[in-house]
């Protein structure tokens, strides 16, 4: 039987995950198998990794919204609450930037709903 050279494909899609891999270190971006199962691992993180940062920021907006909130004997959900009665619907980033940059305005913004009903 004659030998049959593999041609070009098996080549070709080596190449295409070598431009993937190019910024792995050691034998993760040099040889094939290495670099796929790392591949395969770093994608795999990656959707997961996705989750858990939106997890992480949700979390942190909540704790800056409650601290500064808590300074005017104030709560958070107290807070939500009265801003959902009041059809406001500014969401967690948001608040959370203004209690970061301006303190006064969620400071105003906390007593005029407090006060409006």
């Amino acid at each position: 039987m004659t030998r049959v050279k593999r041609g070009y494909i098996a080549r070709r899609r080596r190449t295409k995950m070598g431009v993937f891999v190019s910024n792995f270190r050691g034998a993760h971006s040099r040889l094939t198998r290495a670099a796929t199962q790392q591949t395969r691992r770093a994608l795999v993180s990656n959707r997961r990794d996705r989750g858990k940062q939106k997890r992480d920021f949700r979390r942190l907006w909540i704790i800056r919204i409650n601290a500064v909130i808590r300074e005017i004997g104030f709560t958070y959900s107290r807070l939500l609450h009265d801003l959902y009665k009041r059809q406001l619907f500014l969401n967690r980033k948001i608040l959370g930037q203004i209690g970061i940059f301006n303190k006064n305005c969620l400071y105003v913004i906390a007593n005029d709903l407090s006060n409006s009903f």
